[in-house]
């Protein structure tokens, strides 16, 4: 594991940090900027445009499809000076982390043409089609069927935890198109499009009033015969390729949201005058201990994605179980600072109170922020894979253990 960085590399860094102070409101590196709603939209609405002119939107993308061709390094770098800023650095996070990537991998030529242009200048809105109330850990045995009918496949099945499925255009599906091939033979991965009749869209609200996953149900929807990719029964292995765009580039940079947390959380220990209570004290310091070793593990993963070593998928299940029992500790902890203020609805209530992808305050239930942090830990030893799945994980293929043997129903 290197710590260091080549010249070129810090170079780079040199030029993306200038074209941050350059592009970003005045003020913003100030610790006292503040922006108000109507400002916030406005950059919202303008920063995309930004990041697109700039090129700096899946800029580890091929030349020719319109990215810039980064290296691996030079892709951390980029993430490593966006997330010191605090700037946000995606059109849509299913399309240029997930999807596009596969695309680029799999797709045909006609599709890389179709949609790589919608993905990266933040016109095609995707949502991931892969988890069923059935098969979500033991994803092979999914039941969504697709049935080829002339030039289109014909979709029926329901998926669940689908991630912002009211707002996407698309959703990269995974449907079993022959049932009769062992479970991990018989599916595909197919692009369908949303807005159309037999698609319908339930929304799951939560315990805080928000609703960003849905229950999805397919009845007789349809989508173009050549929207397959990687080929037909193949889905299963284009499918681990999409899971593993999450890790590589952003391997250096996932240790910061919970930094950022644990000093909100000493903050608040500080305000309600618990920073003398020794175990109080004890619990922080190893929180903290926990986020340095997510930092450090990070840049192992980084190095064995530069040297190409193929542990990925064995680093992946230990950050992942390790990260996601250790957040859910540490929120535990935020609340039991907080005693029974922790237990009072302290938010705003309002849009300005939305935290991306953890749930927001509503007017009719205003959560904190660290009461949204502490609602949204509860679901991160679930999805991705449960902690117990990559137990297993790790046992089989670090550990040489016996695989767990099947459940026989008679």
């Amino acid at each position: 594991m290197d710590l260091t960085y080549p010249p070129e590399a810090e170079a780079f860094r040199t030029e993306i940090h200038a074209w941050l102070v350059e592009n970003l409101p005045q003020g913003w590196f100030e610790p006292d900027f503040h922006q108000s709603d109507t400002e916030r939209k406005e950059f919202n609405r303008t920063w995309i445009e930004k990041l697109f002119a700039g090129g700096w939107i899946c800029a580890g993308w091929p030349v020719e499809y319109g990215g810039k061709g980064l290296s691996l390094l030079q892709q951390v770098v980029l993430n490593e000076e966006f997330a010191k800023a605090g700037a946000p650095m995606r059109a849509d996070f299913f399309g240029d982390t997930l999807v596009g990537p596969t695309i680029l991998q799999w797709g045909t030529e006609e599709q890389k043409q179709e949609f790589i242009p919608g993905i990266l200048q933040g016109k095609i809105a995707w949502c991931q089609g892969f988890s069923e109330p059935n098969s979500g850990s033991d994803l092979a045995s999914l039941k969504t069927s697709a049935v080829l009918d002339g030039d289109e496949w014909v979709i029926n099945g329901q998926k669940v935890w689908t991630t912002q499925a009211q707002y996407a255009d698309y959703v990269f599906l995974m449907c079993r198109t022959d049932p009769s091939a062992p479970q991990h033979a018989g599916i595909s991965y197919l692009l369908v499009p949303m807005h159309q009749e037999g698609v319908e869209v339930r929304p799951i609200t939560q315990v805080d009033g928000s609703a960003e996953f849905n229950e999805v149900f397919f009845t007789n929807a349809r989508c173009p015969k050549g929207n397959v990719v990687g080929g037909v029964n193949n889905g299963w292995k284009v499918a681990m390729t999409t899971l593993g765009f999450e890790r590589g580039s952003s391997s250096t940079t996932g240790y910061r949201r919970f930094l950022k947390e644990w000093e909100s959380i000493l903050k608040e220990t500080k305000r309600v005058k618990r920073n003398d209570d020794l175990r109080v004290r004890d619990d922080l310091v190893k929180s903290w201990q926990k986020v340095k070793i997510m930092e450090i593990n990070g840049y192992r993963t980084l190095t064995d994605s530069l040297n190409n070593s193929h542990d990925a998928a064995l680093l992946g299940a230990c950050n992942k179980m390790f990260w996601s029992e250790m957040h859910r500790t540490t929120m535990n902890l935020a609340i039991d600072i907080l005693g029974m203020e922790g237990q009072i609805l302290t938010g705003k209530g309002n849009e300005s109170s939305m935290i991306a992808g953890m749930g927001r305050g509503r007017a009719d239930y205003p959560v904190s922020e660290l009461q949204a942090f502490f609602f949204f830990s509860r679901s991160e030893t679930i999805w991705g894979g449960t902690a117990e799945i990559q137990r297993n994980i790790i046992g089989e293929r670090a550990l040489g253990l016996p695989k767990e043997p099947k459940a026989h129903t008679v």
